[in-house]
């Protein structure tokens, strides 16, 4: 799945910036390809409103 942060991580909890952080996601526009496997998504749903998400 690839994975690319289109909103601002400033404001989010601390928590949600370190998630980001663990997918690769620093700045605006940052892009990664991780696997699709429950961790994966458990990530992604707790940042799915400042991501999009694409599965290939």
């Amino acid at each position: 799945m690839k994975i690319k942060l289109v909103k601002s991580l400033i404001g989010s909890k601390k928590d949600q910036i370190a998630t980001a952080y663990s997918l690769g996601l620093k700045k605006i526009g940052d892009e990664t390809v991780q696997p699709d496997n429950a961790a994966t998504n458990g990530k992604v749903q707790k940042i799915i409103h400042l991501v999009v998400v694409e599965k290939d």
